[in-house]
């Protein structure tokens, strides 16, 4: 199902723009009005989704049928739209790219009914992505030089939205994912060790371990806690001697209590017992503010699951982004709503060194100091480079994450970088304000 993957209003209003042949070009700019709380940046994400969605974007005959059987359009609105498809441009900050409020993610141009009905869509794919991307982010950013995995298959918002995590969390840094599936198909490190039901299902711990060892000696990762920590990291070690496995290639995961307290027994054990190599996971609710407390102690932990909270952006599972016309048949257009105003004009995104503001500027001045931010990944319908790819994703965030001041990167009450407007954007805002009509009108 594509062209129903909308709202029922956007439908309605595309149609009655085709009855009045308002078909001129439109532009529609997704931006982000404001970070949730505690976020200094955004990772733009989701990009791929959209232009796969634009790329196949139409009406079939079942999806007709639906539109005359049951919101009863008439058969010239049904006829308008069974043609629609979507030919326009599309202009986007690349994946793995930060962003600010008020940039831009992404602008659409196309003629103004085809570019009504991606709105739904396309806020969809880039605002949980977006989120989600963040909030995978900042546990990075929280996790020092340690190992961060992809736990959250179990608890994210279904099928489709394990995927996204795992590819989304592998963009910003994570070294692998929990789920086997994602992991075939983004070509990611698939990483798992046991659940506490394997090892209740043996007469005891020993057994379990050994069996596991046995089993996948190139992986002899050891959950230790279903009975008592430190007793279960002791046996992990006494069956790892045992059966003469590698040190590095032994490991324990913490899954619950004290996680610093129980880290640096686990340590001392492994130690003591002749295995400095052997690594320790932890895992188990955490998100980035519980990472990060555990980096600033100096816990002795080199690899963290990270599952719930980051999969579905616990503490902000949603972004205040919007999409808006800000120019119809080369007419600036804004809203001058309270606490919702627009800009007017197609933009671009300019950025410059490190500590110096973003500039927002129209996308047809000339352009200021610094780079351009948003590409066109669509020329008529047509998707323009290849440079959508989760490696090109990764190697972007890399480059600006190094470029993030320090008081953007805090985990509480960080600083976002500056945004300023161009003077040419000032004067366009000051001239469309003009000729919006009084209210009332």
């Amino acid at each position: 199902m594509t062209g129903l993957h909308t709202d029922l209003y956007e439908i309605r209003m595309a149609a009655s723009y085709l009855r009045r042949g308002m078909t001129g070009p439109a532009t529609f700019s997704l931006f982000a009005r404001s970070l949730p709380r505690d976020r200094g940046f955004l990772v733009c994400a989701g990009l791929t989704d959209c232009l796969d969605f634009l790329a196949r974007f139409h009406f079939d005959d079942e999806e007709l049928d639906y539109l005359r059987e049951e919101l009863r359009l008439p058969d010239g609105d049904l006829d308008a739209l069974a043609n629609l498809v979507f030919d326009g441009d599309v202009w986007a900050v690349p994946e793995g790219s930060v962003v600010f409020p008020d940039e831009p993610l992404l602008e659409v141009t196309a003629p103004l009914p085809q570019a009504q009905l991606m709105e739904t869509a396309l806020l969809n794919f880039l605002t949980f992505s977006t989120a989600v991307a963040t909030k995978a982010a900042r546990c990075r950013i929280a996790a020092g030089g340690a190992e961060l995995v992809d736990f959250s298959a179990r608890r994210t918002h279904g099928v489709n939205a394990a995927f996204a995590a795992a590819r989304l969390s592998a963009m910003v840094g994570f070294a692998g994912t929990s789920h086997v599936a994602s992991a075939a198909r983004f070509g990611l490190r698939a990483v798992g060790t046991m659940a506490h039901s394997y090892v209740q299902a043996f007469a005891n711990e020993r057994e379990a371990f050994r069996a596991f060892a046995e089993d996948y000696p190139e992986a002899a990762v050891f959950l230790v806690d279903t009975y008592d920590t430190p007793a279960g990291v002791l046996t992990a070690a006494d069956v790892a001697k045992t059966l003469a496995l590698p040190g590095e290639r032994v490991g324990v995961r913490l899954d619950s209590g004290d996680l610093d307290a129980l880290s640096r027994a686990a340590r001392k054990i492994l130690d003591d017992e002749g295995l400095p190599d052997a690594r320790i996971m932890a895992s188990g609710g955490l998100d980035e503010h519980a990472i990060a407390r555990l980096t600033a102690a100096g816990a002795p932990i080199d690899s963290y699951g990270v599952g719930t909270k980051m999969g579905v952006s616990a503490d902000a599972p949603s972004l205040d982004t919007a999409y808006k016309l800000v120019e119809y048949a080369g007419r600036p257009v804004m809203k001058r709503s309270p606490g919702k105003a627009t800009l007017p004009g197609p933009k671009q995104v300019y950025r410059g060194e490190p500590g110096e503001p973003d500039v927002l500027a129209l996308r047809t001045e000339p352009p200021p100091e610094g780079r351009p931010l948003l590409t066109r990944v669509m020329w008529a319908g047509e998707r323009v480079g290849n440079g959508h790819e989760l490696f090109d994703a990764r190697t972007r965030f890399e480059h600006d994450l190094a470029w993030l001041p320090e008081a953007a990167l805090r985990l509480r009450d960080p600083e976002p970088v500056p945004v300023r407007r161009s003077a040419r954007l000032e004067d366009l805002l000051a001239r469309t304000l003009r000729t919006l009509p009084p209210p009332g009108e």
